[in-house]
């Protein structure tokens, strides 16, 4: 997958080149590739002349940032102790099988980013799903494939 570095250069450059923005410039990467390529981080380093040790250390410290290609759609499916009594881990089996990825993958064709989590915050809704960003509770399995359809 090419990597564009015009836009990793706009988005140090936005940034002033200040080491003290470096997370706030792989949020943007990451905004702009859906994850972190290695080459861009590499780019990031020259053009900083920051390490890439010290990059990397940022990159894998956040949960929020991801060094693998991620989908357009992230899934993420709630196994709190409120949730897994009501069915999370039926949803999130349900989920692999259908999507072809086991928690924590991505899907072939990079639709999907398939998460567990561990609360959502909201256990008297559970199960909980959430779909970039939004919120369905009370999440039975017949109703999945209605939930997945807009996405794809």
């Amino acid at each position: 997958m090419p990597v564009d570095l015009e836009a990793v250069h706009g988005i140090v450059e936005k940034h002033g080149y200040m080491e003290s923005s470096l997370i706030a410039i792989l949020q943007d990467m990451q905004s702009t590739f859906n994850y972190l390529p290695q080459k861009a981080l590499r780019e990031v380093s020259k053009s900083m002349n920051i390490p890439l040790s010290r990059i990397y250390a940022i990159a894998t410290f956040y949960k929020t940032f991801s060094l693998r290609p991620r989908g357009r759609h992230a899934i993420h499916v709630c196994l709190g102790t409120a949730c897994h009594v009501r069915g999370g881990q039926r949803i999130l089996e349900y989920l692999e099988r259908k999507l072809g990825v086991k928690s924590g993958g991505t899907t072939e064709d990079l639709t999907f980013t398939l998460e567990r989590v561990n609360c959502l915050g909201a256990c008297a809704m559970g199960p909980m799903v959430v779909v970039d960003q939004k919120y369905m509770g009370k999440v039975k399995l017949d109703k999945i494939d209605s939930i997945l359809k807009p996405y794809k």
